[in-house]
């Protein structure tokens, strides 16, 4: 088990010292072939066969989540009709450390034809695929020693060139610059989406929106709390101009009852919470959960740049979103 452990650390290392490595080596390609996707009017086409095909698919998921149109073509398959997927104004990203994927050298006429700039990721620079006219990058990885025991499963290669993409991505998004509100928009269903969603993506408005004035009677304040759509467990109070004054909950009517003072007729005013924690609507709903539990409330009044009410934030609506 110890041997075994001790060639697990080599792997890793050996795989660490040759992404460690690439960036001296790629600086001038990697720029290069950025500017030629910022260019692209139309979407980018990745595409390789064997275990760059995984890497190639990958690269097109991560530019597609983070706003950039693209797609992956399977070499064999676009050999077939696919190639109809393909148009001017695209960008092809081709994936061969070896160079000389029979499969993707295929295609390399038809992007030609369609005047498509091709970006190639190689461990060889001087392979047929980087001699392709049609290819106006080549980022050359290099001669890389694979971590296998025999040399020859692509281990540090492929670490290599998916390091690449991933850098080729993730700056794209940065120049561009991406946003938490754009990541957030195209992951409507992840994780991270829910959590980069900002307070007045859940936040209660109009009609679900509970506000009183100072001197509205307790009263009218439990109607206005049982009226309001989805019923929250609070009244917002705010002043002439809108602006928040202070907010009572379910919880200052149980206690008024548990201490004796319940009296309907008494101006909210006199027993509401004031200074209430509020949030802003371009914060992350995330961060007005993480409030809520820190102070212990189910609900947050939300306020813009004036103190002026603009929405309310309820906990329910947190656990809806699987937020909180």
């Amino acid at each position: 088990m110890a041997a075994g452990n001790g060639f697990a650390r080599t792997v890793l290392e050996i795989e660490a010292k040759a992404i460690a490595s690439l960036y001296p080596r790629i600086q001038r390609s990697l720029d290069a072939a950025l500017k030629v996707l910022r260019g692209c009017k139309g979407r980018v086409i990745t595409t390789a066969i064997g275990k760059p095909g995984f890497i190639a698919q990958k690269l097109s998921a991560t530019l597609a989540s983070t706003g950039m149109p693209s797609l992956y073509l399977h070499p064999a398959e676009a050999a077939h009709g696919d190639l109809g997927r393909v148009a001017k104004g695209d960008v092809v990203i081709a994936l061969s450390n070896s160079g000389a994927s029979r499969e993707l050298l295929l295609l390399l006429p038809a992007f030609e034809q369609l005047k498509v700039p091709v970006i190639a990721v190689t461990g060889d620079a001087s392979s047929p695929l980087a001699k392709q006219k049609t290819v106006k990058v080549v980022i050359d990885i290099g001669p890389i020693d694979e971590a296998c025991p025999i040399g020859l499963v692509p281990t540090a290669s492929t670490a290599a060139m998916h390091a690449v993409c991933d850098a080729l991505a993730m700056t794209l998004a940065h120049t561009r610059d991406f946003s938490a509100d754009e990541y957030a928009r195209l992951h409507p269903g992840g994780r991270l989406g829910r959590h980069a969603l900002r307070v007045h993506e859940v936040m209660r408005t109009g009609r679900a929106l509970p506000r009183v004035r100072e001197g509205d009677a307790l009263s009218h304040v439990v109607v206005v709390m049982t009226n309001t759509e989805g019923r929250p467990g609070a009244a917002l109070v705010v002043d002439a101009k809108g602006k928040l004054a202070g907010i009572f909950t379910d919880g200052d009517l149980r206690r008024l009852a548990e201490q004796k003072r319940l009296d309907f007729s008494t101006p909210v005013g006199r027993v509401m919470g004031r200074r209430p924690r509020c949030v802003g609507p371009s914060e992350l709903a995330l961060a007005a959960a993480a409030l809520m539990r820190e102070v212990q409330v189910d609900q947050l009044p939300v306020v813009d740049a004036t103190g002026k009410v603009v929405g309310l934030v309820d906990v329910q609506d947190l656990l809806a979103a699987r937020i909180a």
